[in-house]
């Protein structure tokens, strides 16, 4: 067999460095599964499996389908999403590493923890590694006990993703109480007043648009809710001069009729369909990810997702730091003004006298400069998990949606050097 080419060689590895690079997929994985089926289901329905796929460095408990039929037997899909967020926690745990705790013990972030419904240390999980070589796992709460344990591991992709069996589920401190109001109970406009969007609460009820949005509760409902300073922000055309049919539609825009919550967005590739959406490409939203922080398009401006006002399925509401404002109605945004045509003067009757050697006009040798790299240093596998809270587990922390894919990057590339430097000397 001849040797590879440079050029396949080259195509070999990048597609081995994006392979590297694609995020992981739980229910994929746990399809393999069947004793997990219940699980994985409920992974889909609140959208927790969307949230999952955009971490790089996580570990999933799952509960077999006779606990999770006990669990879901009694509580309704919002309590259900609590309870399982509460089991997905936000750094790696494979075997070795829950018997390698140091001093024994230690507490853990979790999804649940980013939720903002989680108060104190409501979000976290407290592991113990136990006498005989068993694993504890139960609420951080003082005085919560561990009611569940370390049962056999399922599937590690290490430092990226670990699946864990344990016994029974974890439970927090009233999180089973917790209030879970039916969708058509949710007060739309009492939440939104309360996050401080006061104008978008009022245009809902003046345009009559708020029994569109009651309407969809049932079904599923994303509210993207401006706050009363992105309508008070330089550029917000005058909304009263608006048609009422315009400001309808301006209103139904800032909603989708389907339960997108953020980790779902992240993962969103198509557009993204709104109330006031009437047929293909018309009033839709597309989206844009920079590792936790999420931004709507237009066509006009952009926006950023700010915060979860209420997450229960099927409703959620987010603000967002600006109005957003439809091509429809708006215009595109507008593309720079080409540049002027060159006025050219009549050219003078030529003189006798010798002209002048000419100048030429050089061109400026400052090309546009590429975006400079990426400041942030990728790490390696995660630190051993600390004695106390986990630093490099919380929700702002990005690092793990880089660190990895960059630092497969860099190994494949050392690789990809040295076998061209031996079949190529």
């Amino acid at each position: 067999m001849g040797a590879f080419h440079p050029l396949s060689l080259f195509l070999f590895t990048l597609s081995l460095v994006a392979i590297a690079a694609n995020a992981h997929n739980i229910t994929a994985i746990l399809e393999g599964f069947p004793h997990y089926s219940i699980y994985n289901s409920f992974l889909t329905q609140t959208k927790l499996a969307d949230e999952i796929n955009t971490r790089e460095t996580i570990t999933c408990l799952v509960l077999s389908n006779g606990a999770m039929s006990a669990l879901t037997a009694k509580h309704p899909l919002s309590v259900v999403k609590n309870i399982l967020s509460l089991h997905v926690l936000l750094d790696y745990y494979d075997p070795q590493k829950l018997h390698q705790i140091s001093k024994g013990t230690t507490l853990t972030t979790t999804l649940y923890q980013t939720t903002g419904n989680a108060p104190g240390n409501l979000g976290f999980v407290n592991i113990t590694d136990l006498q005989g070589g068993k694993v504890g796992f139960g609420s951080a709460i003082p005085g919560s006990k561990l009611d569940s344990s370390y049962t056999k591991s399922v599937k590690q992709i290490p430092y990226n993703i670990s699946i864990l069996e344990i016994s029974a589920p974890i439970i927090a401190p009233g999180v089973l109480t917790a209030p879970a109001p039916s969708a058509s109970d949710v007060n739309i406009t009492g939440l939104l007043e309360k996050a401080g969007c006061k104008t978008f609460a009022s245009l809902l009820i003046s345009s009559g648009v708020l029994k569109t949005y009651e309407s969809a509760l049932d079904k599923g409902l994303t509210i993207f809710a401006p706050s009363d300073e992105a309508f008070k922000a330089e550029g917000v055309p005058d909304l009263s001069k608006l048609t009422n049919a315009d400001q309808v539609s301006l209103l139904e825009y800032h909603a989708s009729p389907e339960y997108k919550p953020k980790g779902t967005l992240k993962t969103a590739k198509d557009p993204v369909s709104t109330l006031a959406t009437n047929g293909a490409g018309k009033f839709d939203l597309t989206v844009t990810t920079a590792g936790d922080s999420v931004t709507l398009h237009t066509g006009v401006g952009s926006s950023r997702v700010a915060e979860s006002v209420f997450d229960s399925p099927p409703v959620v509401i987010f603000t967002v730091d600006n109005v957003l404002l439809p091509s429809e109605l708006f215009g595109k945004s507008p593309s720079p003004a080409p540049a002027p045509e060159p006025v050219y003067s009549p050219s003078p009757t030529p003189s006798v006298s010798p002209s002048p050697s000419p100048v030429s006009e050089a061109p400026s040798p400052l090309a546009a400069s590429p975006p400079a790299p990426p400041t942030d240093t990728p790490s390696g596998s995660p630190a051993d998990a600390p004695a106390g809270l986990s630093e490099n587990s919380t929700s702002d922390n990005a690092a793990g949606h880089v660190s990895a894919p960059l630092l497969r990057t860099v190994i494949f590339t050392v690789f990809a050097t040295v076998v061209s430097s031996v079949l190529f000397p």
